[in-house]
């Protein structure tokens, strides 16, 4: 065993976080990969489910498992409420308990509203806001106390100063209120429901050496892109025990965008 691989099984091994057991719908890349990478080192068993590159999928499963921890890559569209319910029921089967989920799959699509396609609306409700409730669904069946419902949003719920983002930020809106009232249905249970609301942050969908970065980074107080190990080091403080009394919060990580 090498240094770096002793030094995280160590870390892990003292994790308040050891022993929990994760299900990231979308965690194959960008922010997704960051946020099990993260749980995964603070000791947490993670399934996350992917679409399509079932060869990067496994190629996550191998770095986290070459860093001391656990992961299992499943197939499952984020559209498809039955194949993403058997995710989570296969995650939870195969570790025999859930603790965490965390809700990250999500598409941007832009365009005038005048021309924005139905099936583009379709899609983006169907992923941003659909799955959200699906997975919740289905997770909470194996939550107990302590549970933690974490999805990622968008700063776009509060804020879109660009043409085009209508739907898009209609989507990421949705979660605001969701998250609030699935937060009254879930406390009882002493699960908290949260709502991680990232700025600009640099990933294959919206880099951050594009033209498009170039013009949003001089909307910010921090002039720079996000970095996705940022976004994932914020979830794992909200999965954490310390966060226990934060429920109904959707709370900006977003380098001053919507200050």
């Amino acid at each position: 065993m090498n240094k770096q691989i002793q030094t995280a099984a160590a870390s892990a091994s003292t994790s308040t976080l050891a022993s929990k057991v994760a299900f990231v719908q979308g965690g194959s890349r960008g922010i997704g990969a960051a946020i099990v990478q993260r749980l995964a080192a603070e000791g947490v068993t993670v399934a996350f489910t992917y679409v399509t590159s079932p060869d990067k999928a496994q190629a996550l499963v191998s770095r986290v498992e070459a860093a001391g921890g656990r992961a299992l890559a499943i197939q499952a569209d984020s559209t498809d409420a039955a194949a993403l319910q058997q995710a989570i029921r296969l995650a939870a089967e195969t570790f025999g308990r859930l603790d965490i989920l965390v809700n990250n799959a999500g598409v941007l699509a832009i365009g005038p509203i005048d021309e924005f396609k139905l099936e583009d609306l379709d899609r983006t409700l169907a992923v941003n806001v659909r799955s959200v409730v699906v997975a919740t669904q289905a997770a909470v069946r194996y939550m107990g106390e302590g549970g933690r419902v974490i999805s990622i949003g968008s700063t776009n719920a509060d804020r879109i100063p660009f043409a085009g983002g209508a739907v898009y930020a209609m989507s990421k809106s949705a979660l605001v209120g969701l998250t609030k009232g699935l937060a009254r249905d879930l406390g009882p249970r002493g699960i908290t429901v949260n709502n991680v609301q990232p700025g600009p942050v640099d990933t294959d969908m919206n880099p951050a050496n594009s033209d498009f970065a170039a013009s949003l980074t001089g909307l910010m107080a921090l002039p720079r892109y996000g970095k996705a190990e940022e976004i994932a080091s914020f979830v794992a403080y909200l999965a954490g025990p310390e966060a226990g009394y934060i429920t109904g919060a959707n709370l900006m990580i977003d380098g001053g965008f919507s200050a």
